[in-house]
């Protein structure tokens, strides 16, 4: 422990500092890890101090970005955290239109550093998840289908790698390992700074629209034909989920089973009109559309920590209206009142356009399907569980058989697979040479 004291320039915590519960609690409080050290690191060479001192005690390695993963990667037992959160900041180029963001930031620190310049890249759907892992998992949000996908926005990543040594992956340099990063995961090294292709985007539009939930069908047959129909502009999600208390939700659904609708845009409230008049027809029970900044609307529906969470997803090469039909059945089930959604995203857009040999098999479905719990009370967890593999076995005709894996729990090693795809081997091949040991497992791992 002495030479990690001495050579740390951020902040070494143990279960005897009185902010170690603090330091250790992830946004999934079914999460009860208890690590032996975490080290809040500051820099590069933090990083490669706290890689090198655990691989010398044999401590296992778990890497802390937002903290967001269901699995609960971010934290190990007894082992040793490379917690990143105090590397945050983000430095934006506006001639160049780039953005080189630290290893530790959020999407919060990505949006707020890029919007005075009108400028924004593909995020996720809430402002704290954590860019790095989620980049390098894919990266799906409200822009993917005008943007691409985060990692289709990639230029470079400095990692530090399993012998502690820094390196930069790009096009130029280190071509292989840059390909893995496109969806690898975390398995590859610690990303302590990752660059990002920016993309003009001064306002967006949003319409949030609330609807009787016996009227879901016919509200997600109206989302599916109008994202089919509509531009690369036009995203949002449908969904399930408990009424929240807000102005345009009317009293009798606040607090019980509601459809809601989030409609975005990437451009004025006056663009976005036309593709918005399907769904104001249909008379819904409460609406409010707004201009307002990307940033502010991926901070709009940010989840609380300390709620109990698991996940999953079946992408979907059609929707058709059969499909339509299990989608709206599987709400049954749903904890209510609770944080629990139970959602529908399109896909599509410029993500499936890319074109790219990137192991993200998943990119080309049309729509994805994500029952997202959350809960509070330990005597669901059987309840919430066995929902979340409904939804899965409801839609299941229409899957694709590929996952995006930032959207799951830990569903064992053929669902891994089933993230990387025709890849697998490929990756194999790379996690062999820069990480042999698989000191790098704590993730949706790839085996060398």
């Amino acid at each position: 422990m002495t030479a990690l004291t001495d050579e740390l320039t951020g902040r070494w915590i143990t279960p005897a500092h009185s902010d170690y519960d603090e330091a250790r609690t992830v946004y999934n409080a079914m999460i009860d890890k208890r690590p032996g050290i975490i080290a809040q690191c500051e820099t590069p060479a933090d990083v490669a101090t706290a890689i090198r001192h655990a691989r010398e005690r044999d401590l296992q390695i778990a890497v802390r970005g937002g903290g967001h993963s269901v699995a609960g990667t971010s934290l190990t037992d007894g082992g040793l955290v490379v917690d990143l959160r105090r590397m945050h900041d983000v430095t934006v180029d506006p001639v160049t239109r780039t953005a080189r963001v630290s290893g530790g930031a959020t999407m919060s620190h990505l949006d707020r550093a890029t919007q005075p310049h009108g400028l924004a890249t593909t995020g996720g759907r809430v402002s704290t998840t954590g860019v790095g892992g989620f980049t390098l998992g894919g990266g799906t949000g409200w822009l993917d289908r005008k943007f691409g996908l985060a990692c289709d926005n990639l230029l470079a990543v400095e990692l530090v790698t399993a012998e502690g040594e820094l390196v930069t992956a790009s096009d130029e340099e280190n071509p292989e390992l840059f390909w893995a990063l496109h969806g690898g995961g975390g398995n590859f090294g610690v990303a302590t700074s990752l660059t990002f292709r920016l993309h003009e985007l001064p306002v967006m539009t949003a319409a949030l629209l609330v609807f009787d939930p016996e009227r879901g069908e016919e509200v997600v047959r109206t989302f599916r034909d109008a994202l089919e129909e509509g531009p690369d502009e036009l995203g949002g999600g449908v969904l399930y989920a408990t009424g929240p208390e807000e102005e345009f939700v009317p009293a009798h659904l606040v607090g019980r089973l509601a459809t809601l609708v989030l409609v975005t845009f990437t451009g004025t409230e006056e663009q976005a009109a036309p593709h918005l008049a399907p769904f104001l027809a249909l008379q819904p029970d409460g609406h409010a559309v707004m201009e307002l900044p990307y940033a502010d609307l991926n901070s709009m529906l940010d989840d609380p920590p300390g709620l109990r969470n698991y996940w999953s997803a079946e992408h979907l090469g059609s929707m058709p209206d059969e499909a339509v039909a299990a989608f709206h059945a599987a709400r049954e089930g749903l904890i209510v009142p609770s944080a629990s959604q139970h959602v529908l995203f399109p896909a599509g857009g410029a993500a499936a356009r890319a074109g790219t040999d990137h192991p993200i098999p998943w990119r080309t479905a049309p729509w994805v399907v994500h029952p997202f719990a959350l809960w509070t009370d330990p005597a669901d967890d059987d309840r919430a569980r066995e929902w979340t593999r409904s939804v899965r076995s409801a839609v299941r005709p229409w899957a694709t058989g590929d996952v995006y894996l930032n959207f799951i729990s830990d569903e064992g090693q053929d669902r891994v697979r089933a993230g990387f795809g025709a890849g697998w081997d490929r990756l194999v091949a790379v996690k062999r040479e820069w990480d042999p040991d698989n000191v790098f497992r704590l993730n949706h791992n790839i085996t060398p």
